[in-house]
Order: structure tokens, then sequence, then C-alpha cells
């Protein structure tokens, strides 16, 4: 398996497991939690594609300092 996929997987099961925890100690439902950590993954999805579209449309400033690393 590809390293890139299987980085993807484990982010992805990260992403599940800390909705689900976050919810369960907001709720103290662990119907309700599992319900929001497989849903909120989805919506972030689809707002992470609005996110890009509309940061690829941005006007790139040419005076901002490169950010030193």
């Amino acid at each position: 398996m590809p390293r890139h996929i299987l980085k993807t997987m484990t982010y992805s099961l990260m992403h599940l497991s800390v909705a689900v925890t976050v919810a369960f100690a907001l709720t103290h439902n662990w119907h309700a939690a599992l319900a929001i950590g497989l849903i909120e993954p989805a919506v972030q999805t689809i707002a992470y594609t609005f996110h890009e579209r509309v940061w690829e449309r941005w006007p790139k400033a040419t005076n901002i300092p490169p950010v030193a690393t």
C-alpha cells in the first residue's frame, strides 16, 4: 500500500476518534457521539473543498514577506 494512502487512512481514523471522543465528552451519549463522529468529517470535507476553491481565487499578495522556517 502506498504511503500516502496509509497516511490518509490513519488520519481519517484519528479524526473519527477525536470527533467521537469530544462528542461523547459533551453529550455522554454514545449514539449521539457516533452520529456526530460520522457526520462531522463528511461535512468538514465539503467545507474544506469550498475553502480551497476560495483560497485559489484569492489574489496573491506580492508584498507579504515569506515565513521563515
